[in-house]
């Protein structure tokens, strides 16, 4: 028979006024069990004889012509050889289709690089910690968490932002980006480094090179750095965008 002639079937029947025989092989709870199970993938299959089927009964249709166990279809590989369909032999054929399914359509395995190009995109505002691989790093983590806790507390107004690649802190205006990498923090401060006090010689400008963050002056924070130092920094470029350091 073409397989274009062939359609969905049902082997637990869907008419709701069941045959006696199809209510002995179900049990007492044949109607909550036609109910559960009726549309499920252990039930369905696909026949060129819906209409010869019906509602038969299930030795009826195991043994008529064209029947389970005369089909040529390895979907309805076993069914021809069971003495009553019901609840075990349901879910026993559902668990093995969806077995074969999962051989047949297995997940590729595929890097969680190339496997980021085809996600969604995530909005910014859903962006946590978690998103950033190297802030999970422990000595990258205190780092950052030492850092985040005392620039939040500059002001009760600075907000802190978890972006694609960095995060960014803001009081009106972004003053500071924190670009994590494996090995430091990489600090953007949004101050002009000619307007910013460094005796030490630790900032660089950025100005004219492609970098992340908003601001032209680049500090890293090592796990050597001297702590308060940077801080003072990154205060100073704090108080720059907010005019207290304009001078």
């Amino acid at each position: 028979m073409p397989t274009e002639q062939y359609t969905i079937e049902h082997i637990l029947p869907q008419n709701e006024d069941l045959r006696p025989e199809w209510r002995e092989d179900l049990g007492p709870d044949w109607a909550e069990i036609q109910a559960r199970y009726l549309h499920t993938l252990g039930n369905l299959t696909l026949t060129g004889y819906n209409s010869e089927y019906s509602d038969r009964a299930f030795v009826e249709k195991r043994d008529m012509t064209g029947g389970f166990r005369e089909s040529p279809l390895r979907l309805n590989q076993g069914i021809g050889t069971l003495e009553a369909w019901n609840e075990p032999t349901i879910q026993a054929r559902a668990a093995r289709l969806a077995g074969e399914a999962l051989k047949i359509w297995a997940r590729p395995d595929v890097s969680p690089e190339i496997l980021a190009m085809y996600q969604a995109p995530r909005a910014d505002s859903e962006r946590t910690i978690e998103d950033h691989p190297n802030l999970l790093r422990p000595e990258r983590r205190a780092q950052f968490e030492r850092l985040s806790e005392e620039v939040l507390a500059f002001d009760p107004a600075v907000v802190v932002e978890f972006l694609k690649v960095r995060v960014s802190f803001t009081a009106d205006t972004t003053f500071l980006d924190v670009i994590p990498q494996a090995a430091r923090l990489v600090l953007v401060l949004n101050i002009p480094i000619a307007a910013l006090r460094d005796e030490r010689g630790v900032a660089r400008d950025v100005s004219q090179i492609g970098h992340w963050g908003v601001g032209e002056t680049q500090v890293h924070f090592e796990a050597n750095s001297d702590f308060n130092y940077l801080l003072g920094l990154v205060r100073q470029a704090y108080e720059y965008q907010l005019g207290d350091g304009d001078e």
